[in-house]
């Protein structure tokens, strides 16, 4: 939880911690303020007192606001003036958002929510890939898999490692649809992956996603489509196995509890 002494006793030491680029800094700290429930309670401040508690233009905080609006935090209204959004209205899909709440609590519901929404999207994916994906772009799923092996290795980070294939995959589906999950996939995934790996004690399988890559390259949809779900299911199944073991007390924003921190 931000605290209220966090927020600009200081204009100008909140500025700088806004970074270079100010308007991006600002969305940041507001957008997460926001998520983790500062202004709960509150209400949200008006443009020019958020001008003053970080030291910056009225330019600034209209493109900021502007931007979270846009990504479902917050609404104007008439004689209401600008106020937050309840979450159900919030765009999960956006990276900062599905990061700030990440950020928030751990929340094993939003874990599993997420896995439930990839597994109806990466195997099918997958199996497109099988049938429609350039070299170029069977290379890359082929690179990612190559920095997994090295990652076991300790050449590379086996975070990233993973990323990089499950992203390549989406990419090499040719539907600009399910392209557009990347940024996403990428965001959740890091949580994830932190997840599945502190349960399980080990990183991803890399014989479960060499099956993947080798049924994309063999041109074999439906093997990459099982393989793919395998991958996934897997997670699912962890999931399920730990949520019981999560605490009551401690809530997530979708009504779970948080087990830690956040396998492929």
């Amino acid at each position: 939880m931000v605290d209220d002494t966090d927020w600009a006793a200081d204009p100008s030491k909140a500025r700088s911690a806004l970074g270079r680029n100010l308007t991006h800094g600002l969305l940041d700290a507001i957008g997460r303020a926001i998520v983790v429930g500062h202004y709960d309670g509150k209400g949200f401040p008006v443009e020019a007192e958020l001008t003053r508690q970080h030291g910056v233009s009225r330019s600034v905080t209209r493109e900021a606001v502007k931007m979270l609006t846009a990504k479902g935090l917050l609404s104007a209204r008439p004689r209401q003036g600008t106020i937050i959004q309840p979450p159900a209205m919030w765009n999960l899909f956006d990276p900062d958002v599905l990061r700030w709440l990440l950020e928030r609590k751990f929340s094993i519901e939003l874990l599993r929510q997420f896995n439930q929404l990839r597994v109806a999207i990466e195997p099918e994916a997958a199996a497109l890939a099988a049938t429609g994906a350039s070299a170029a772009e069977i290379a890359a799923i082929g690179a990612g898999l190559d920095r997994m092996v090295a990652a076991e290795a300790g050449n590379d980070e086996p975070l990233d490692a993973d990323i990089a294939f499950h992203v390549a995959v989406l990419e090499a589906s040719g539907n600009v649809f399910y392209k557009q999950f990347r940024d996403m996939v990428a965001t959740a995934l890091r949580t994830s992956i932190h997840f599945t790996n502190r349960i399980k004690g080990r990183s991803a399988s890399i014989d479960d996603h060499r099956a993947v890559y080798d049924a994309i390259v063999a041109n074999d949809s439906a093997a990459a489509r099982t393989a793919m779900h395998r991958l996934i299911g897997d997670v699912l199944e962890l999931i399920e196995q730990t949520a019981p073991l999560c605490k009551a007390g401690s809530i997530g924003l979708f009504g779970a509890g948080r087990a830690g921190e956040g396998r492929d």
